[in-house]
């Protein structure tokens, strides 16, 4: 399960942060998921506890904030929000586009003890 190792990698980074802030424990992080970072939410938050466990990020609560798929067209220049994973510019057609967001998996931000 790709979303496991993940979840893991999250965590080790975590303890780590823990570590330089001198700190004991994770109480809340906020995570940013793009709707085309290649993780899966549902998947995702099941994995994420069982990385959490017997480490300082057990019981964490996970909040996910979903983006969504924004591209832009090089030919209108229009930036449009779509659910369409196909690149191409709803507005005109255009296969000239890019993301502009929703790639994204990062942490927002994380509440410690």
């Amino acid at each position: 399960m790709h979303e496991l190792s993940l979840a893991v990698d999250l965590v080790e980074q975590l303890v780590e942060v823990l570590e330089k802030e001198n700190a004991s424990r994770v109480i809340e992080i906020n995570v940013v998921m793009g709707a085309m970072s290649g993780v899966e939410r549902v998947p995702f938050e099941f994995a994420f506890p069982v990385a959490a466990e017997n480490t300082p990020v057990s019981g964490a609560v996970l909040n996910i904030e979903e983006v969504p798929l924004v591209l832009k067209c090089s030919d209108c220049n229009k930036e449009t929000e779509t659910d369409d994973l196909i690149m191409v510019c709803p507005n005109c057609n255009s296969v000239s586009v890019e993301i502009v967001q929703g790639k994204e998996f990062l942490v927002k931000s994380m509440e410690v003890q």
